[in-house]
């Protein structure tokens, strides 16, 4: 039960062996009286490097929100949706009217137009 605890902290190709032989040369170099304040300083340690680690996360976020709302992607993208859109609004109604091009009704309605024409010029 205890080596499958401590396993998981180190790499995986450290053997159960190995880590006692290091907690036999930490007992020997330190003694029993220091381990405790060690194993404390450390706990101390990791907690502040996790807390430090977490003010970035949380400072790196605020920052992209903030890039976010002085970019102002929204008005960006409407007004490149509006140039995008009036000349293929002008392309679709040109399309519309190629594709609706009556030639008879163009000659009567230039024949009308000239005769009015001839009548107004007579009269």
């Amino acid at each position: 039960m205890f080596m499958t605890i401590i396993t998981p902290l180190f790499l995986s190709d450290i053997a159960g062996s190995e880590i006692l032989l290091i907690m036999v040369f930490v007992l020997i170099f330190f003694g029993s009286k220091s381990i405790p304040s060690i194993a404390k300083s450390l706990g101390r340690a990791m907690k502040e490097v996790k807390h430090a680690s977490a003010e970035v996360q949380s400072e790196i976020r605020k920052s992209g929100i903030d890039i976010k709302k002085d970019l102002n992607l929204k008005e960006i993208i409407k007004d490149a949706e509006e140039e995008i859109s009036q000349p293929l609004d002008q392309v679709m109604t040109d399309v519309e009217n190629a594709v609706n091009y009556n030639p008879e009704k163009q000659t009567s309605e230039k024949l009308d137009h000239s005769q009015t024409s001839k009548k107004e010029n007579h009269g």
